[in-house]
């Protein structure tokens, strides 16, 4: 087959700049394959390079004593104690998910799987943080509906539980939905399995699903921004087997056992390419490839294809040789492919044949660890304006805004399409906060949440950087859990434009400030830039989500309020309401500026919580909606009223930090009250549950209309978004 010519035309439809492509010829002194051209885009995109990211995703901090892989793996690594260990990532799929919401949120799902068992981990939990564009935008109801049908067909047919996440709606997603999958699992901390190739002549080998031409190209199409050839795009999107997955994961899992694996290596963005050029790399080897023994699905498959697919359910190991026969009979077993398609060399190589043709030979740690870094300009987010002058509103007015908006009503119209229980482990189920999963066979079980606050971040990146981590520390520590470390999802605009490379930066460094000041570190993590279309960027949402530790299954906080339980407020009120979701969903006004984030009192509160959980019969932190939502939330789940003794709107809705509100017996509210007396962090009673109404100052509803509204809202928002035939 003819191959095509190298115009600038095609090397722009690569991604590739035009110095870039002059690197290129530098690099290699002649003018590249076709091939060889996909190669460099696929390595060299944003994607799989983070070549707008690097400069300030070093400065994060990303070690600590319980840390025993940082980023640059598959996933995060955190010891948890008993010679055991969680292996956890989050990573995007917004593209894909845009443009084919069932597939790209499926496979957004397999792919983190596949993160978390590739590094010899049995996953456990799942978290899904999705945000979507106005309910009302003709494409969001089948976005919605796509991305949470995708999600839970995968999860479900997997067998992993889905434990928590968040679901948010706003107008900068109406064409850029973003879908961010979080992956957790458990593996023995000795038994960590890593990426980088050892040994020359050492066998290079396929496992898993055959190769189609699906995905195609994926990696770059996620690092460009949309417009309207948009659909054009559709067959980039992968498609993904839940079924193979499974099989694959127990097949692997199997193998490592073995001691058959010196490497292994997810086949994800980028396919082929990158799982052998990042293996080749971190183990300053050269590899060989023939393509002729890949499995294909499909006829007469290109090198160009071949190289560049993203077809799921795909791995590539560096196998022990001895062990060859072993290996391929348990990839038999499982009815899964296993074909020894190259060899490690010690030339700094990445030579790829097909048939009696050379299609690549490139240097290889070129492709990698010398793909352009960019110190893009930047220009710092203007100082918020002054806090919002809201009009007046009566205390139950301002709660039902809240609890009949999408955003902020019951979401259980998504997680009961997942299988929360699968695996008999999850203590906690989504919709309470934090999700608990139980260690299987011990009495210790892990936390898991992601937090974030585009409007806040918007607003002053630094101050909303500190506090999606901050959130993330509270949500952890509400259920009991000693937060252990995070992974973050960095979802922005186009980086090339200086105010989003400045909202990226101020981020960066306030995640920074707080993983620091909280002993929180980042190990693990993706960026997703070029989240436009049009030229209009998303709102800056960087997902931080968290994983912490319960020793003991009696440490949990887990229950709800009761009759007669005092409601008890940790933390100081001053009623900040800039960019409150009050002010948002009530009024459609996003003005003033983030809420300053204390970082010393966070922990301190933290710690005061976790430090007296005994005296807790139910415990939330507070973010979006202040106080009053938090209770209601608490409140409803419990099936019972609550009267907070405030009507003042600021009290009630404003979303000061460093809170906590939590239910005691009388008992327990006294020995709580003297503890933060002792320790010097603000406790104040604020009302109490029981009852069948919710009253917020002298203003009063029955609990059950309020209910119906809460958990209604969503469906009806979905559903009056959905055309007719629908």
């Amino acid at each position: 087959m003819q191959e095509p010519t190298i115009t600038p035309d095609l090397i722009a439809a690569h991604g590739l700049k035009a110095d870039e492509y002059d690197r290129i010829l530098a690099i290699i002194g002649r003018e590249p394959s076709f091939t060889e051209l996909g190669i460099f885009s696929a390595m060299w995109n944003e994607h799989c390079s983070y070549k707008s990211s690097k400069k300030w995703l070093r400065t994060l901090p990303t070690e600590g004593p319980q840390v025993i892989c940082g980023p640059g793996e598959n996933a995060g690594v955190v010891d948890i104690g008993d010679g055991q260990a969680v292996v956890f990532k989050m990573e995007s799929h917004n593209h894909p998910s845009y443009i084919e919401p069932h597939q790209g949120a499926a496979t957004g799902v397999g792919g983190i799987l596949r993160d978390v068992f590739t590094m010899g981990a049995r996953p456990i939990a799942a978290m899904d943080s999705l945000s979507f564009g106005r309910p009302e935008h003709p494409k969001t109801a089948h976005l919605v509906k796509g991305v949470v049908e995708g999600i839970g067909a995968y999860g479900n047919a997997f067998g992993v539980p889905n434990v928590g996440g968040e679901v948010r709606f706003h107008r900068s997603y109406d064409g850029n939905c973003l879908v961010n999958a979080f992956a957790a699992g458990l593996a023995d901390a000795d038994r960590i399995f890593y990426s980088a190739a050892s040994g020359v002549g050492m066998p290079v080998v396929y496992l898993g699903a055959k190769t189609g031409r699906d995905g195609v190209g994926g990696a770059t199409m996620a690092s460009a921004e949309f417009d309207d050839t948009i659909e054009e795009k559709r067959p980039t999107v992968q498609v993904g087997d839940p079924f193979t997955e499974k099989c694959l994961l127990e097949a692997c899992l199997e193998l490592m056992a073995s001691g058959s694996v010196i490497s292994i290596q997810d086949m994800g963005a980028a396919g082929l390419t990158c799982s052998a050029v990042e293996m080749g790399d971190k183990g300053g080897l050269g590899i060989r490839l023939q393509l002729d023994a890949v499995p294909q699905r499909e006829a007469g498959m290109t090198a160009y294809e071949m190289m560049l697919s993203e077809s799921q359910e795909r791995m590539l190991m560096v196998l022990k040789p001895e062990h060859e026969a072993e290996a391929r009979a348990i990839f038999e077993k499982w009815d899964l492919d296993f074909a020894i398609v190259g060899e490690t060399i010690a030339e700094d190589r990445f030579l790829i044949l097909h048939g009696n043709d050379v299609k690549a030979d490139l240097p290889l740690s070129k492709l990698s660890s010398s793909a352009p870094e960019y110190d893009r300009p930047w220009v710092a987010t203007p100082a918020a304006g002054d806090a919002p002058v809201l009009p007046p509103i009566r205390p139950m007015a301002a709660l039902r805004a809240l609890i009949g908006s999408p955003s902020y009503a019951h979401k259980g119209w998504v997680w009961e399409q997942y299988d929360t229980q699968v695996g008999a482990d999850t203590v906690r189920r989504p919709g309470l906060g934090a999700g608990v999963v139980r260690v299987h066979g011990t009495r210790k079980a892990l936390a898991f949440t992601s937090d974030v606050t585009p409007r806040y971040v918007k607003a002053n990146p630094v101050e909303g950087g500190r506090q999606a981590v901050a959130e993330a520390w509270r949500n952890l520590c509400a259920v009991g859990a000693l937060p252990l470390a995070a992974t973050d999802n960095l979802n922005f605009g186009n980086p090339e434009k200086p105010e989003i490379m400045g909202q990226f930066v101020g981020a960066i460094q306030g995640i920074g400030e707080a993983c620091r000041a909280l002993d929180f570190p980042i190990v693990s993590g993706n960026v997703s830039l070029y989240n436009e279309t049009d030229g209009t960027g998303i709102m800056p949402t960087p997902t931080i989500g968290g994983v912490g530790l319960i020793e003991h299954l009696d440490h949990i906080i887990a229950g709800l309020p009761e009759d007669g339980h005092i409601a008890i407020l940790i933390g100081l009120t001053e009623g900040h309401l800039g960019q409150s979701a009050l002010a948002a969903e009530a009024f459609g006004i996003e003005d003033g500026d983030a809420p300053p984030v204390d970082l010393a009192a966070e922990r301190r509160h933290g710690e005061f919580i976790r430090a007296n959980r005994a005296h807790l019969r139910a415990a939330t932190d507070l973010s979006d909606g202040g106080l009053a939502l938090a209770a209601f939330e608490m409140a409803e789940a419990a099936g019972i009223g609550v009267r907070l003794d405030s009507g003042e709107i600021g009290q009630l809705f404003g979303e000061d930090q460093a809170r906590y509100l939590v239910a005691c017996d009388a008992a327990g509210a006294d020995a709580l009250i003297a503890a933060g007396k002792a320790a010097g962090v603000p406790v104040a009673q604020v009302g109490i549950f029981g009852g069948a109404s919710v009253q917020l100052g002298e203003d009063a509803a029955d609990l059950a209309e309020l209910s119906r509204l809460y958990r209604s809202a969503f469906a009806r928002a979905i559903r009056g978004g959905m055309p007719d035939h629908a």
